[in-house]
């Protein structure tokens, strides 16, 4: 055991120093073990510190006892040789026996720098962040992360009592990387970054950008979490491999705001075990393909809704662990149903734990706020001609896919993202470099992640919330579009419901809004969205949208769901829609479920869950959702009666669909429209049944076409059209 410390042993004072006040940018080359002249010498900072001894890795014996250099913790002595060792810490409250943090090397690959440092890393989830793991037999975690303007990077939680001398990082500086493995940290431990910013000022404690998990709003830590899950789901996701996200399959989505879908039980269970529990059997058996939800990443403002996201990488903990969500999806999958989230790639809060001003530069965000700022939401823009943003939101996009199983993400604002004058007056923006308004930068963030996820995740679908008319956002980037499957088309959504609000009898001077949709229907390949955006803000309910007396508000509602879920286009509705919810959305209470109690309630219901078992039985209904083959006028131009008609057509061999819709509360009796075949059409739809609270109007189940041309057609059918009804009839 040595004893006292040579003086030819004694490290730097002024390295000390920079320890001591946390200046010191490379640790490493101070602290830890160092060959030197007569065995190995061991230096550390331990505050608070009576007695630091040196033991073996695997024996009480004591190879040296550290000499006290600084009565601020430095304590340093030399070893007899340079093997595996912990230090034996007495405090005057206790002792304890710990591995050295500063004896391990580097915990990051050269391909993981090299490709961090390019911005190409598409396993980011992995390699940044904190991760348990067991470094030469010994357990903890290495926690990395990108900072490149620091002057210094340091771990700090509860281990070390947020002490940012404890345990500065490791620095590679050609990637902008710090990086440290703290032996003994598991899963669980609170964490946060403590940053020395370029010019000398320590920043506020920052949260992971790249964390798995995080504290409970509103506290802001990280957590490091091992998150690991046993998935059983292998069928569902052999076939989304094998299978691309073919335009011919039908779509429906069921769109939920996960912490105010249902009440939670207080019972001991997470919001995500019992959604689980309750939520998937529910949207399985109304019929829906798949389970949206609004952004489930971390945010530290519970009335964002998620849409201001900071933990790109972690399920917010106010629904449960990452396991629990995890395990949710596995669930949803064995159901049936896919599962798609809404994602936020174009803007981030300004809150002092996150993104902003990381590394005490615009590090994320541009610093000029013409091109960095975000007017209407008092946000951050990300700077996507930054190629390691663009790597951290791709990483972020594929840790969702692959990582936990999501089926599909719905990009959020992608309009505020391809303009730079979006939502700006004249002089507020600045020009791209050929003198526009188009944002080159995310269009080619843009086009990237389409390559990205068609090549690593074939199956799954990208959607775009896209609200101008940007050509081809889903035309493939080989064609010169962006690259996404579907885009929401909003103005299908605007112009059909402000028809319906009109009163019937002003109908027919707004016929033009339910016909003008066709018109660029198959110009890109659409979801037709009745989101939560519809019912928030002063805008009512769905029902409430509805113009007419009580029973005509639901009848009406019928009339909608029918024409909309007959319409080509993928379909799209936000929770409470199927049961005619009264009030508009409160992200604050439950759905009214009690509302299933009255009758004319438990139709809207029963009818949205038929019209999803037709949707997905009837090849005519969605084969061709995103083909003008499969859409024909029959009548177009009755605006004084307000009815519509129209042909849907499947694939050669498939049965074409008749759907007729009169938007007035009169009956129409003896109506004569064309047909492409004569003999029996079987009504298979009618939504003014007395199943769903109709007054049960209707043609009995068939009717004939006759033999006799009309127009164009070589048939003609004489039907009775129910009040504020939509019918739907299928040849032979």
């Amino acid at each position: 055991m040595s004893g006292l410390l040579h003086e030819a042993h004694r490290p730097d004072p002024g390295a000390v120093d920079a320890i001591l006040h946390a200046r010191h940018g490379d640790p490493f080359a101070l602290l830890g073990p160092h060959n030197c002249e007569g065995g190995c010498a061991v230096r550390t900072f331990q505050p608070g510190a009576i007695k630091v001894e040196v033991l073996g890795k695997d024996s009480e014996q004591v190879l040296a006892t550290l000499s006290l250099i600084d009565p601020a913790g430095f304590w340093s002595g030399v070893m007899p040789a340079r093997i595996p060792y912990r230090l034996r810490i007495t405090h005057r409250d206790r002792v304890q026996i710990i591995e050295d943090a500063y004896a391990f090397g580097p915990s990051l690959g050269e391909v993981d720098i090299y490709l961090l440092a390019e911005g190409r890393h598409q396993d980011l989830g992995r390699a940044l962040g904190a991760h348990p793991m067991t470094l030469d037999g010994v357990p903890g975690t290495r926690f990395a992360v990108w900072a490149p303007n620091a002057r210094r990077v340091s771990v700090v939680g509860k281990f070390n009592d947020w002490d940012g001398r404890c345990h500065p990082m490791r620095n590679h500086p050609d990637a902008g990387l710090w990086e440290i493995f703290i032996p003994r940290v598991g899963a669980g431990a609170a964490y946060k970054y403590e940053i020395l910013g370029p010019h000398g000022h320590v920043l506020p404690l920052k949260a992971d950008p790249v964390a798995g998990c995080a504290e409970v709003p509103p506290a802001t830590a990280s957590v490091v979490t091992d998150d690991r899950f046993v998935w059983t789901d292998h069928q569902w996701m052999e076939g989304r491999r094998h299978e691309s996200a073919e335009r011919d399959q039908p779509i429906s989505i069921y769109e939920v705001h996960a912490a105010s879908w249902r009440a939670a039980e207080d019972d001991g269970r997470d919001v995500w075990t019992q959604l689980g529990e309750t939520l998937v059997p529910y949207v399985a058996a109304m019929g829906f393909t798949h389970l949206e939800f609004l952004p489930i990443m971390e945010h530290p403002f519970g009335g964002s809704w998620g849409y201001q996201p900071l933990g790109q990488f972690a399920p917010s903990a106010r629904l449960g662990s990452p396991a629990s969500f995890a395990a949710l999806i596995d669930r949803c999958h064995r159901a049936g149903l896919g599962v798609i989230l809404d994602w936020v790639p174009a803007h981030f809060p300004g809150d002092a734990h996150g993104l902003a001003q990381f590394d005490g530069t615009a590090l994320y965000e541009h610093a000029d706020p013409r091109e960095g700022f975000h007017q209407d939401w008092n946000t951050y823009i990300f700077n996507l001609g930054r190629h390691e943003v663009r790597g951290f939101l791709i990483g972020s996009a594929l840790h969702w896919l692959e990582h936990y199983h999501i089926d599909g993400l719905r990009v959020d604002a992608v309009a505020s993202m391809l303009y730079r004058d979006y939502s700006r007056k004249q002089g507020e923006w600045v020009p791209n470099i050929y003198g526009g308004r188009e944002n080159l930068e995310a269009i080619s963030f843009l086009r990237e992640l389409s390559e990205v996820v068609a090549t690593r995740c074939p199956g799954t679908v990208l959607i775009a919330e896209e609200s101008t008319a940007w050509p081809g956002v889903s035309r493939p980037v080989s064609e010169g579009g962006l690259g996404f499957h579907y885009k929401w088309n909003m103005g299908w959504m605007h112009d059909t419901l402000h028809y319906m609000q009109e009163e019937s009898i002003h109908r027919r001077w707004h016929h033009d809004q339910i016909a003008f949709g066709l018109v660029y229907a198959f110009s890109e390949n659409f979801v037709l969205p009745l989101s939560h955006d519809e019912v928030v803000y002063g805008k009512g309910s769905l029902i409430g949208k509805m113009s007419g007396d009580h029973w005509q508000k639901f009848a009406n509602l019928r009339a909608y769901f029918g024409f909309m879920w007959t319409h080509p286009g993928k379909k799209l509705l936000f929770m409470g829609g199927e049961i005619a919810q009264g009030r508009e959305w409160n992200h604050d209470e439950s759905i009214d479920w009690w509302l299933l109690d009255q009758p004319e309630h438990a139709g809207v219901q029963r009818l949205v869950r038929d019209l999803n078992a037709l949707y997905r039985k009837i090849p005519a209904l969605h084969a061709k959702d995103c083909d003008g083959d499969g859409f024909r006028w029959i009548v177009l131009h009755d605006r004084d009666q307000s009815v519509f008609a129209y042909l849907r057509l499947g694939r050669e061999g498939d049965k074409p669909m008749l759907v007729v819709c009169n938007f007035t509360p009169v009956p129409r009796i003896g109506y004569r429209l064309g047909a492409p075949v004569a003999g029996g059409w079987r009504e298979v739809m009618n939504t003014d049944s007395a199943l769903y609270g109709g007054s049960n109007l209707g043609n009995g189940g068939w009717v004939q076409a006759e033999e006799q041309a009309w127009g164009e057609w070589p048939a003609t059918l004489a039907l009775t059209l129910p009040p504020l009804a939509t019918v739907v009839l299928e040849a032979g």
